[in-house]
């Protein structure tokens, strides 16, 4: 028997899924007389979420994928006790399926660059002496005790580091403004909000290490001076980022690194946890502030900036849980470690939630400039079932998207917005060429369109125009004059909109008309929808050269619209379907067309 040797089992992507599984692991660690030579700890995400429940095995770097109850017997005597790893649970790379057993070994982690995330997954997030172990409270105790304020907001802006939120504007800039802002009290504020459909980037954050929010927090509080409370505004959704900000802060109250007299330098701050109702405009920092204040989360006129009268009528620095998170690591690290990774005007790393059609569905982290390319077939993994790339939407439902032929286009802030689209939170939609891109634009439109306040008319009642013209040509119906009332009405409303939200809603319209013209005309003069989507514009149909009667799309077809004897050509009676695309989805044969 090999020699046994102190592991961790850090187990994470547990939501939803087995919440068995560490009760079942713990069991059989003390069956097997392990207890005290093995832990078992529910760490933060670590990205691969197509594949959890996972488990990262320390030391050694062990790394398993889709574990279930069922294996735990199997893992705890090949691995724990005899030092052999598990093959059938390993990582599988999408082309070759050749097992990859080592954590440091697997593409989708070995070309991340994981700064802010680096201790999601790694250490429990509800212990504090965990976050110590690692370095952390290192900033803190420096910024505190050897920096001034202005050295620190100095250090902050030579970074370069730009908001992680969406508008990318130099945080060193932001506190410098708030600090000089006339005002008895000051505030600052996390924006943990994150409304956009399909990311989780602040969530993993807030649940995986909420004390490196915490601590960036209290360096800038302290660096902007006159903060005595400080708010993380969290969506109520997330109850386990609430529930573990909540830990860490009162963990950080009783060691002395929140509160008063902080690490016995005289400094008092305080931080709450403010649930937001859900909202997806209170991502926008008027409405979020009115919201904290116990108001109708709405957007403001912005006379004057946030940083002069914001919270309460105070001058407040409002900065995403990202941006707050990079704070210690350019304090520990410096300005110049930070700036060296990134691009010119884009400096440092930046998360982003992979979704769509692409192998490794999940979170990572790459340096700002990484592009398209790299991030979809690098790390990503490609695209599933061998299909072509057709577009990637990055920025959220009030972003762009950017065309398969500009594949190598580097991922920063300008460059996003040069093609039509924006950095966002950090959401990236990959889409294969089964996507139609009208109807994307019509989803994103009526998406927003129940997710604006309704405040001002050009939103209100712009993005609804937008979406009727948008109907309609997806259902056959649009004219070629509708393409020119599109583009008008989407620069009125990006003009004229009282808030970021409505400003950026054309985004999905203007970017669409600009890259995929030629689908527009299509489902115009046409009255064809390319990608087979719109189920005004198309029909299925059988390819008889492709069929082999097995049956499958008949039994699966819920309307009973698809008839034929075993091993014989079947046929799709149009006036009984309903287009609801499952035969196209089940036949391992690629039998089903749409016309």
């Amino acid at each position: 028997m090999a020699e046994r040797h102190r592991a961790d089992l850090l187990i994470s992507c547990l939501h939803g899924r087995y919440p068995e599984l560490i009760p079942t692991l713990q069991e059989e660690i003390e069956r097997r007389g392990l207890t005290g030579e093995v832990g078992v700890v529910e760490a933060g995400c670590r990205g691969l979420c197509a594949m959890g429940p996972v488990m990262l095995i320390k030391p050694g770097g062990l790394f398993y994928t889709n574990v279930q109850p069922a294996d735990v017997p199997e893992l705890v005597e090949e691995t724990l006790i005899k030092g052999r790893a598990v093959e059938r649970l390993a990582y599988k790379e999408p082309v070759t399926h050749q097992s990859v057993c080592y954590y440091e070994d697997i593409p989708f982690y070995s070309k991340q660059v994981r700064h802010v995330m680096h201790d999601c997954g790694m250490i429990d997030p509800q212990s504090i002496e965990e976050y110590i172990a690692v370095g952390g409270y290192q900033a803190l105790s420096k910024a505190l005790t050897t920096m001034t304020p202005k050295e620190i907001i100095e250090e902050v802006k030579k970074s370069g580091l730009r908001g992680r939120g969406g508008a990318g504007f130099s945080t060193g800039w932001k506190w410098e403004a708030t600090r000089q802002s006339a005002g008895d009290v000051r505030y600052a504020i996390a924006n943990g909000d994150e409304g956009d459909p399909g990311a989780f980037m602040n969530r993993s954050l807030m649940e995986g290490d909420p004390h490196a929010i915490i601590e960036g927090m209290v360096i800038g509080a302290y660096a902007i001076g006159n903060v005595r409370n400080a708010y993380i505004y969290v969506r109520d959704e997330y109850p386990l980022a609430v529930s573990n900000l909540n830990i860490a802060l009162e963990q950080a109250r009783e060691y002395g690194l929140l509160g008063e007299d902080i690490l016995g330098t005289g400094f008092d701050l305080d931080i709450k946890v403010v649930r937001g109702a859900g909202a997806f405009v209170c991502g926008e920092s008027s409405a979020l502030m009115q919201s904290v204040e116990g108001k109708v989360g709405e957007p403001r006129p912005k006379h004057y900036h946030a940083t002069e009268r914001g919270l309460w009528g105070q001058p407040t620095a409002l900065n995403n849980v990202e941006t707050w998170a990079n704070i210690p690591l350019i304090i520990n690290k410096g300005a110049e470690w930070f700036a060296s990774f990134g691009t010119e005007n884009s400096k440092g790393t930046k998360t982003f939630c992979l979704a769509g059609q692409i192998q490794n569905t999940g979170l990572i982290e790459v340096p700002m400039g990484i592009t398209l390319r790299e991030v979809i077939y690098d790390i990503g993994g490609g695209i599933p079932g061998g299909r072509e790339l057709k577009a990637v939407q990055t920025g959220g439902p009030s972003g762009g998207c950017i065309p398969a032929s500009l594949l190598d286009l580097p991922v920063d802030y300008d460059s996003l917005v040069e093609a039509g689209s924006m950095m966002g939170s950090g959401g990236m939609i990959v889409m294969d060429d089964r996507t139609c891109m009208v109807d994307i634009a019509r989803y994103f439109l009526e998406f927003l369109k129940e997710e604006s306040c309704g405040k001002c008319s050009p939103c209100r009642e712009g993005i609804r125009a937008m979406l009727e013209i948008l109907t309609r040509i997806t259902e056959g119906q649009g004219k070629m004059a509708d393409l020119e009332t599109l583009e008008t009405l989407a620069k009125t409303v990006q003009t004229a909109s009282l808030c970021g939200l409505g400003k950026s809603a054309p985004n999905p319209v203007i970017s669409t008309l600009r890259h995929f013209r030629d689908e527009y005309v299509a489902h115009i003069e046409d009255k064809k929808c390319p990608a087979g989507v719109c189920k005004a514009l198309i029909e299925y149909y059988i390819i008889e050269d492709k069929c082999l009667g097995c049956g499958l799309c008949r039994r699966k077809c819920p309307q009973g619209a698809i008839s034929g004897e075993k091993k014989e050509v079947h046929v799709i009676d149009p006036a009984l379907c309903i287009k609801c695309g499952i035969c196209r989805d089940v036949c391992k044969f690629d039998a089903v067309g749409v016309r």
